[in-house]
């Protein structure tokens, strides 16, 4: 048999021919005359005195002469590249190899083993230069998931974790820990969630403030409490039954039945939690609750806590409802509209047009103390601590009450018109009023120790975190003041009517007005840094935390924005009448609104379904209770300074 000669080693003139007859049908023209084995010899120069040669590349595309004569003429559309197709990594068949074949190729790999680094690459260079563009396709694909490497088994796990720390979308993450058991081992490093919980803020937002006394919220008939809810207390159900209430949708958790949940474990099974109820927030959300009362009254006030829903109506009605939107008591007492209230555990003081101040018991329904004093409306309602209450009245005074012992304390006296707003920090008091000034008090000593002058019309609401005071006025501007020079910082301008609504959290100030707009502040700047077009009448109600802003209006929807994009993300509930109040917290929102000249309430949940979260919960929830409270305590102690992020109930 004749041979040819590759540097030293035989190689069968059919070897070429044979393998190329594996891949396309038609023989080579070149080589149609040495088909068998026992064929004639060719010249072993052919393959002796060859190099290797480069792969053919595409001559540039020739420019036709004629493309250009008519100016006028269109250019004709780029040729659109082909599709993507999966590309298909079949492995060569045997079927048609003849016996010799595998004694060669035996042969052919003892010999390439035994070559130096660079007869080898000799060797494979005369062998691709022999094959077509089908065949080094072939090769290509072959190849290609040979030369890919993991980089994780190669990498310290600490490097590994570093390059983990950059990613910030979690669906990545979850996916990236499907590819291999090593992957999912890195990815439950509880570190690199701790990172993703960090960019995503998810923190506890009521973990620097007291309860009961949020600094944040500044609107003055609406507060909330971002804790998680609770079961409530046993209470007596026998005023339900006189409420009134027709309830659409019931409930869905037995009170009896409901499980607390647990705080989460580690940081991925926190992360896990806040992100299902961040996806809920954007796309989901169901409705537990739906109660229209029997009232025609107007909402004047709404609150969340920790245990129950408080709202008050101008028909000298107070309705309390558990967590879950489930009534519990109508306090009645007030002979007028109720106007100004505040809750403090299971505490709740309130005020309106009778100009009394009441003090209830939530858990009982039982008024413990009527506060007599004020000769007008009283207008606004805080609470400094739990036994020290502080009332704005349209006598233009404002009265500083012990509420356990039933006495004013102290007469704050120094408006010309009627106090409408006033918030409260450590031992300050800020009020706004009607004859177009704030002023600043002091609690402990009863005195007045800044006026803030500016404005051109009544003070309408009013904001204070301790470091800066904000005002929203009739004259459409927002000042801000300094409380311990009181002099203006600055005059926010851009609302056309009235700003009736006010909320601050750090350097961050959102506003609404009688104009329909909704506007966030940059008071590091001092600028406008969202313009939203929110509603088509007045906004009624405004609350915001570190992701959102919900806003609703008299015109009678309620919006979700984006708080860091302005955009708007969904809309809550049908389109009602009008919008009185909208509440929320970080997996509730409550909208109380007026649908065919009726008040109705409706409650949201964004909590993620308990299926979602069996691996958190306790198997027994009699034997969970008893050991949360040293579960709770243990945790905290194991977490040192990160127990408020990781502790966050979600």
């Amino acid at each position: 048999m004749v041979a040819d000669t590759i540097w030293g080693f035989r190689i069968p003139l059919t070897f070429v021919t044979s393998r190329q007859s594996m891949i396309r049908s038609e023989p080579d023209p070149m080589h149609t005359h040495q088909n068998t084995l026992s064929g004639i010899s060719r010249p072993q120069e052919g393959l002796s005195t060859s190099h290797p040669r480069p792969f053919p590349t595409p001559s540039r595309a020739m420019v036709s002469p004629l493309q250009n004569l008519l100016p006028s003429a269109p250019a004709s559309p780029p040729t659109p590249a082909p599709s993507p197709t999966p590309q298909t990594h079949r492995l060569p068949t045997w079927s048609t190899a003849n016996q010799n074949e595998d004694t060669f190729l035996r042969d052919a790999r003892l010999h390439f083993s035994q070559l130096d680094s660079q007869e080898r690459q000799r060797f494979l260079a005369e062998i691709l230069n022999l094959c077509d563009s089908q065949q080094l396709s072939f090769v290509l694909n072959y190849v290609s998931p040979r030369l890919k490497k993991d980089p994780f088994k190669s990498l310290p796990n600490e490097l590994c974790l570093r390059v983990l720390s950059f990613i910030d979308d979690p669906k990545t993450l979850a996916r990236a820990s499907q590819v291999s058991k090593q992957w999912h081992g890195l990815l439950s490093d509880d570190l690199t969630w701790k990172k993703l919980c960090e960019k995503h803020s998810y923190r506890r937002l009521s973990g620097s403030t007291a309860i009961g006394a949020p600094s944040s919220n500044t609107h003055n008939d609406t507060f909330i409490l971002s804790s998680c809810p609770v079961v409530p207390k046993e209470t007596n159900f026998s005023a339900i039954s006189n409420s009134g209430f027709t309830s659409e949708i019931t409930p869905q958790h037995n009170r009896q039945n409901k499980r607390r949940r647990p705080k989460a474990t580690s940081y991925k099974s926190h992360f896990k939690q806040r992100y299902m109820v961040e996806t809920a927030w954007r796309t989901g959300g169901k409705a537990i609750a739906r109660h229209i009362t029997p009232d025609q009254g107007v909402v004047t006030s709404l609150h969340l806590t920790v245990d129950y829903i408080v709202i008050a109506l101008d028909n000298a009605k107070i309705h309390v409802f558990d967590a879950d939107g489930q009534i519990l008591k109508t306090l009645t007492g007030h002979v007028m509209g109720v106007w100004a209230m505040v809750p403090w555990d299971n505490i709740l003081v309130s005020g309106g047009c009778d100009r009394d101040v009441r003090v209830w018991d939530m858990t009982t329904g039982e008024c413990r103390n009527i506060l007599r004093g004020h000769t007008s409306t009283v207008r606004c309602l805080k609470m400094s601590d739990h036994k020290t209450a502080i009332s704005g009245s349209r006598d233009t005074t404002l009265r500083i009450w012990d509420i356990e012992r039933g006495v004013c304390k102290n007469v704050l006296v120094g408006h010309q018109a009627s106090v409408r707003c006033l918030e409260i920090h450590g031992d300050l008091v800020v009020s706004g009023s009607y004859d177009t000034t704030a002023r600043v008090w002091s609690i402990s000593q009863g005195t007045c120790l800044k006026t803030l002058s500016g404005h051109f019309s009544q003070i309408y609401a009013i904001a204070f975190d301790g470091n800066r005071i904000a005002t929203g006025s009739l004259d459409t501007s927002v000042r801000v003041w300094n409380p311990h020079t009181g002099t203006c910082l600055a005059v926010l301008q851009g609302h056309t009517s009235l700003v009736g609504q006010l909320q601050m959290r750090g350097s961050t100030l959102v506003t609404g007005g009688s104009d329909g707009s909704v506007r966030v502040w940059s008071l590091e700047r001092n600028a406008c840094v969202h313009r939203l077009a929110a509603h088509d009448n007045s906004v009624t109600s405004l609350q915001f935390d570190e992701t959102r802003i919900v806003s609703g209006g008299s015109d009678g929807r309620v919006k979700v924005w984006d708080l860091q994009s302005g955009a708007l993300v969904r809309e809550l509930s049908s389109p009602a009448e009008a919008v009185w109040r909208v509440a929320f917290e970080d997996e509730k929102a409550v909208i109380l609104a007026m649908r065919a000249s009726r008040t109705i309430m409706e409650v949201y949940s964004f909590s993620p379904p308990p299926e979602a979260l069996n691996e958190y919960y306790s198997t027994s929830c009699s034997s969970s209770e008893q050991l949360m409270v040293g579960f709770d305590a243990e945790h905290d102690a194991l977490m040192g300074e990160e127990g408020p992020f990781l502790g966050m109930e979600a």
